[in-house]
């Protein structure tokens, strides 16, 4: 399971520098990684195995994900999240009254 959290945050991560802008990274990184805590937190709803405290759960794995994307959205600046939600919008027309 720790593989998989592993693999998991490592990948996007380095996808992510190659394929983004330096200054669009963070936000990137801080959507996906929420994105990624809401699938792990809906396997972990639907899978039910009994409570184990050695192992690593699911429910482990989507507070990991949670806690990497606050602490990357926190060093990215606003401006950023900003301008890669306008470019992934694209040209947007002017509005009539």
């Amino acid at each position: 399971m720790l593989t998989l959290f592993s693999l998991l945050t490592a990948l996007p991560a380095a996808l992510a520098f190659h394929l983004l802008e330096p200054e669009l990274v963070l936000p990137a990184f801080s959507i996906l990684l929420f994105v990624e805590a809401a699938f792990a937190a809906i396997a972990a709803r639907l899978i039910h195995l009994p409570d184990n405290a050695e192992d690593i759960t699911l429910w482990d794995l989507a507070g990991g994900f949670t806690l990497i994307g606050c602490a990357a959205a926190m060093f990215g600046e606003p401006d950023q999240a900003a301008q890669f939600l306008a470019e992934q919008g694209g040209p947007r027309p002017a509005s009539r009254p």
